[in-house]
């Protein structure tokens, strides 16, 4: 940031916030239902959201006056990895019921969310989390968020507990050290009487006084199977594995969604290759990244604060100079690894111990009981019986561990018997489908998301069906706004809210391994136009796509204007979507 540049006022707030404390023990016992402002900012680095119910914002009292805002909280709980054991899983299941709107979100990081907590139960609920041995610090704000590592529990297979092991070495390393967290939520009642007056510091080795500029995301993957997305982070780690054994790292740096269209200095952008490490150098490495994002990060102007834009203006061999110069040592260029792959997980697997893994699809990672599919009440049952680890994944759903052979049909049937589909009876496009939250809950949002994916992907399901495409692997995400949050930028089909009367910008040419940023087909596309406008962009893959690629492979082959060409000549030909498409390409 240059000198004449002042700071934003969140990085004044920060600088006075005495470590993330603020006035938020006194906001939060008294009687308003709402943090102030600048509370509300400070809180996100303790793990929780301030919302409101947008659902009733415009209801009316008896006598006609607006009601005014409902005030609630997010809560979100960190989790590296995605690692959660029966207890703590049960454990959020009792909290999203006793405190929450009854629902529990896995996130599109591998961690929990609480949605609809009050505030006078925002203390108890976080100190419940924390009971459970997670925590919410540092889920949320201008630190490093949640570590994602592939899931998937191959007991046999060195180098996936290589990726999960660095995961908890970089959370644990860059967790922040203010003890504000524990002052605030954790102390017994008592615990209120604390006076920020008589605030001692304490030291914060990596984020100093003011945190990061912005949010920092870090994930590690393996080349065949990029489950989370590596490079949509700021920071990634691709392993070298030779024999088995994680030897090396490619490390990526600059990936992040979010964009402000309305702000064309904004992009998404996939992280750049920056260098090779050993493993034992993965730790402080990280380290380095992110004090030269602290250092040099845009602390003026938060819409370019990501450490994307630093790399952008700074270019990849200025940055890596200046990490080397903050690691104290050059390091190796990178080698050329490849991403080959993506696998969700869902279904029965063989874990190499003799055990099975479950993959269970969670739509939208939204845990509920709801008409016929009843998830939330057969994960209790089956957690509560046999007590088995789980794993979050990336695509907001879950795997069963350590599960004894002689106990599949038990709970097949368990499943069964509460409305949960097997991997079987779902298409790929809907197990690799997801959404953020958007309304009613985030403030951020301009359309649906979460509640419109799933007519979306059943239109699509029809439209693949006729076309004789349903088991094609092709991955669809929806955000209500450009932020972000659910990638919708790298997939085959993105969809991100554009304008209000659920208008969505529509992105093709990405792909499900999340190795390429789609491009713009539509900018402004009403939500009953969506599959309207894919079907004939499906009819002229199956005719010309080649060597077996993708959907998302062949729009970025055939490029825009192409297949625009087509879509309008099919349109010229067939009247409706429903007729049987025209496939010829010429």
């Amino acid at each position: 940031m240059s000198e004449e540049a002042k700071p934003s006022k969140v990085e004044i707030l920060k600088v006075g916030s005495h470590q993330l404390r603020g006035t938020i023990l006194t906001d939060l016992i008294g009687e308003v239902e709402k943090f102030t402002e600048d509370d509300a900012n400070l809180l996100k680095h303790h793990g929780t959201y301030q919302q409101d119910n947008r659902d009733v914002r415009r209801d009316k009292n008896p006598d006609g006056t607006p009601k005014g805002k409902s005030y609630y909280f997010m809560v979100r709980t960190r989790i590296p990895g995605g690692k959660v054991t029966a207890a703590q899983f049960l454990a959020e299941l009792d909290l999203c019921d006793k405190y929450g709107n009854e629902t529990l979100r896995i996130t599109s990081r591998q961690g929990f969310q609480l949605h609809g907590v009050l505030k006078q139960n925002l203390r108890d609920a976080i100190r419940g989390i924390n009971e459970t041995k997670l925590t919410t610090l540092a889920a949320c704000g201008d630190v490093e968020r949640n570590v994602m590592a592939c899931p998937a529990p191959h007991k046999n297979d060195k180098a996936h507990q290589q990726i999960q092991d660095l995961a908890d070495a970089i959370a644990e390393h860059l967790k922040p050290r203010t003890t504000a967290y524990w002052e605030i939520w954790l102390r017994d009642d008592n615990g209120e009487d604390h006076n920020v007056c008589e605030f001692k510091p304490v030291e914060e080795p990596i984020y100093g006084a003011t945190y990061l500029p912005r949010k920092f995301k870090t994930a590690i993957t393996l080349p065949d199977d990029n489950c989370i997305d590596v490079l949509s982070n700021d920071l990634g780690f691709i392993g070298d594995v030779q024999d088995g054994t994680i030897v090396g790292y490619n490390v990526t740096v600059g990936g992040g969604m979010g964009m402000t269209p309305s702000a064309k200095k904004t992009f998404p952008a996939l992280a750049k290759p920056l260098a090779y490490i050993t493993p034992d150098q993965a730790v402080m490495v990280a380290e380095a990244v992110v004090k030269v994002q602290r250092d040099f990060g845009n602390r003026s102007d938060r819409k370019v604060a990501r450490l994307k834009y630093l790399i952008h203006d700074w270019g990849i061999e200025k940055f890596k100079a200046k990490v080397e110069e903050y690691y104290g040592q050059p390091l190796l260029p990178p080698k050329p690894i490849e991403i080959t792959g993506v696998d969700d997980h869902i279904g029965w697997h063989e874990q190499g111990d003799g055990k099975l893994f479950l993959g269970i699809n969670i739509e939208n990672g939204r845990i509920k009981d709801e008409g016929p599919l009843r998830i939330k009440t057969a994960l209790r049952k089956i957690l509560g019986k046999f007590g088995m680890d789980t794993r979050l994944t990336a695509l907001q759903s879950m795997i069963l561990c350590d599960i004894d052979p002689k106990n599949k049909a038990e709970i097949n049937e368990i499943l069964r018997e509460h409305g949960v589909k097997g991997a079987d009876e779902l298409t790929l496009l809907r197990r690799y489908a997801m959404a953020c939250v958007a309304w009613p809950t985030c403030g951020l949002s301009i359309t649906e998301a979460e509640r419109a994916l799933p007519e979306v992907v059943d239109e699509l399901e029809g439209s693949l069906s006729k076309l004789g495409l349903l088991k094609e692997k092709l991955a669809i995400h929806m955000t209500g706004c450009p932020n972000g949050c659910a990638r919708p930028y790298t997939p085959d089909i993105g969809l991100v809210g554009k304008a209000a009367g659920e208008q969505y910008t529509l992105y093709l040419g990405g792909n499900a391994e999340g190795t390429r940023l789609g491009f713009i087909y539509k900018d402004s596309l009403p939500k009953p136009e969506i599959n309207p406008t894919i079907f004939p962009l499906f009819a002229f893959f199956k005719s010309a796509r080649k060597n077996g690629e993708s959907f998302g492979d062949f729009c970025a082959r055939e490029g825009k204007e192409q297949l625009e060409a087509f879509a309008a000549k099919w349109t010229e030909n067939n009247s409706t979507a429903e007729a049987t498409p025209a496939l010829a390409t010429n």
